[in-house]
């Protein structure tokens, strides 16, 4: 589930939503009120329940063959994703919906490297909600390796050490 040319994506657990409004979310440590959204290479960051603590690590031209095998592992392509135990059935059961936008109103988002697009403008989508399916079947078919773990902090730990391009979003409901 990525979005095509001109768009940018929303992924949400709520079908119902008609329209988006600028608003702070909870989580930001952005004060500005935005719509968030993001494009194709960002859409795998979100093929998760919406409160799903996950670690996410990729090669870089940066990135040392050592770090690539050590923290991607072989066979796992050039990303891998990495949750916890205790999440694995809601991600199997989830139901995710994804919201296409066109890609006009949305600025790109973050430094040195964005990671999202933002609109300070309330948007409207471009046709119904999509529902995106199996998410195991789409890391799977995007050929993302997925890793399940007790616990993150330890792959968080060496995943930042090293020279391999990561987020983790929503770390604050991993497991202490």
């Amino acid at each position: 589930m990525r979005p095509g040319t001109g768009q940018v994506l929303h992924f949400s657990e709520d079908p119902t939503i008609t329209r988006f409004a600028p608003r702070v979310a909870p989580t930001s440590r952005q004060a500005g009120a935005y719509v968030w959204a993001v494009d194709a290479a960002r859409a795998p960051a979100y093929w998760f329940p919406r409160q799903c603590p996950r670690v996410l690590a990729w090669a870089t031209p940066d990135t040392t063959d050592a770090d690539a095998a050590h923290i991607i592992g072989p066979g796992a392509g050039s990303r891998v994703h990495a949750v916890e135990y205790a999440w694995l059935d809601r991600i199997r059961t989830v139901e995710l919906y994804a919201y296409r936008f066109p890609a006009e109103p949305f600025e790109p988002f973050g430094e040195p490297e964005p990671y999202a697009h933002v609109s300070t403008r309330t948007v409207r989508p471009l046709g119904p909600p999509e529902p995106v399916g199996d998410l195991l079947a789409l890391h799977e078919a995007a050929g993302i390796g997925l890793r399940v773990l007790p616990h993150l902090g330890a792959f968080w730990a060496a995943v930042t050490a090293s020279t391999l391009g990561f987020s983790g979003i929503r770390l604050g409901n991993a497991r202490p």
